[in-house]
């Protein structure tokens, strides 16, 4: 039998983008180096960040605190919809708005999106092979985050949806070998100051 060990996999929304989208605005910046100081004195020995400029600049930013930790661009770490529900699954009442929230989704987004959650799950979930523990960062999107806390709470697929995430908010869930997953932080922003928290956030949810 494969010895595994426990897997602590820390869960990262990107920084504020700026409104194109073409990377981080200056508190989206200020966000990143906040939270790469919060995680420096965490034993993280690999980062994972999604493709898109928002993500990359963002776990670059945190990376300047980690140090000789490699930085890797990671298609499943990306910006995709994970999971497309029929109107079945879901709950009655809430049923339109869902499926008016994925009415834009394309065809493409419906078929490639489940591809990449599922391999998204095999990549970073569940206790790793070896005897050491690993620690793991992941800096991506509002959805992959979501997708991740939904599996590890064993809720049913289409759960992700409404689980929103602040930019540069901390996430970490325990992968431990013969036990349930533990989520041990959600959408942390201890490290960000007041004026730094819940962006990201649609403004009748903030707090």
């Amino acid at each position: 039998m494969t010895e595994t060990a426990t897997r602590y996999l820390y869960l990262v929304r990107h920084g504020e983008a700026l409104p194109d989208e073409s990377g981080l605005s200056a508190d989206g910046r200020r966000q990143a180096a906040l939270l790469g100081a919060r995680l420096a004195s965490r034993p993280i020995s690999a980062v994972h960040h999604g493709p898109l400029p928002r993500a990359a600049q963002t776990a670059r930013l945190i990376g300047e605190h980690l140090d000789g930790v490699p930085l890797t661009v990671s298609e499943v770490a990306g910006d995709y919809v994970p999971h497309v529900p029929e109107r079945e699954e879901l709950p009655p009442d809430s049923a339109d708005r869902l499926l008016r929230f994925l009415a834009g989704a394309t065809a493409e987004e419906r078929e490639r999106g489940p591809v990449l959650a599922r391999q998204a799950l095999a990549r970073f979930a569940g206790p790793v092979e070896g005897a050491a523990e690993r620690h793991e960062l992941v800096v991506t999107h509002n959805f992959l985050v979501a997708w991740l806390v939904r599996d590890a709470l064993e809720a049913p697929a289409w759960r992700w949806l409404a689980l929103n995430h602040a930019n540069a908010a901390l996430t970490v869930i325990r992968y431990a070998p013969g036990r349930p997953a533990s989520l041990l932080v959600y959408n942390d922003t201890g490290h960000l100051p007041a004026e730094l928290r819940w962006t990201g956030f649609p403004p009748e949810l903030r707090l």
